[in-house]
């Protein structure tokens, strides 16, 4: 904000604004999330989490008067879902009846932040991505905080070199970084469009496992994968579309 030489706006809607984006992208979905990890596994938290673009295409047919689900977008996020559940097939399972408590908070967190994503697009374009990611991440900070005090032992926190530099790691990159192109690119791209990330990051994961973890890649996470980048097409052919169209070679030459 200083390099850029923003300053917080001192209208009540920013605020307002930033407050909605806390608690509804930051504070809840990450304690929802992490309750939900607790009770039922990865995979299936994977997999309930990729409802999040249905819950942006109901939103944002509801409250966006210009993103109204289409044909393409629909084909898209129904390939990308298959994708993610035949990804995880063999992985899925169910653990007593705590899992419910865990499916529904992870089911919880996809439409808060869909909700959020969608505010986001309907008021956020007068703000700076920068200065409203810093608001809304400040309040969710200080939100989070008091939680905590509340509820956990910070006293038993162990500060070790892997822990911290994780922790500078998240901030830094899978945070800032994220959070603000994220921000930016709600003003210049769908919501529907823009939620399809959530398909793209199970794919991605599993093949720097591979890379990095000697993780075997199976034949139901290629198939998956492939789904998922089907899906993504498919959600975003119009507007490819609309890009090559200028390329083709007319048949005529004008003189």
């Amino acid at each position: 904000m200083v390099l850029q030489e923003e300053r917080f706006p001192r209208k009540k809607e920013f605020w307002l604004l930033s407050l909605v984006i806390s608690f509804n992208n930051f504070s809840v979905p990450y304690s929802l999330i992490y309750l939900g990890q607790k009770n039922i596994p990865t995979a299936l938290s994977s997999i309930l989490f990729a409802t999040y673009p249905f819950w942006v295409a109901s939103f944002s047919h509801a409250r966006l008067a210009d993103e109204r689900i289409t044909f393409a977008k629909g084909v898209g996020m129904v390939l990308g879902f298959a994708g993610i559940v035949v990804i995880f097939s063999n992985e899925v399972n169910i653990l007593g009846p705590r899992s419910f408590v865990g499916m529904g908070s992870i089911l919880a967190a996809a439409a808060l932040q869909a909700y959020a994503l969608v505010t986001l697009k309907k008021k956020g374009k007068p703000y700076s991505p920068v200065t409203l990611n810093f608001s809304a991440m400040l309040l969710g900070a200080v939100t989070l905080l008091v939680a905590s005090a509340g509820t956990e032992d910070i006293a038993s926190a162990k500060f070790e070199t892997h822990a911290i530099s994780s922790l500078l790691y998240l901030a830094t990159f899978g945070t800032v970084v994220t959070f603000v192109t994220y921000f930016w690119l709600v003003k210049h791209v769908q919501a529907v469009l823009l939620s399809l990330t959530a398909f793209v990051t199970p794919p991605i994961a599993i093949v720097i496992g591979s890379l990095v973890l000697q993780e075997r890649l199976e034949t139901e996470v290629l198939l998956g994968a492939s789904m998922v980048l089907t899906g993504i097409l498919c959600a975003n052919a119009p507007g490819i579309r609309r890009l090559l169209l200028p390329l083709r070679p007319t048949s005529r030459t004008r003189v």
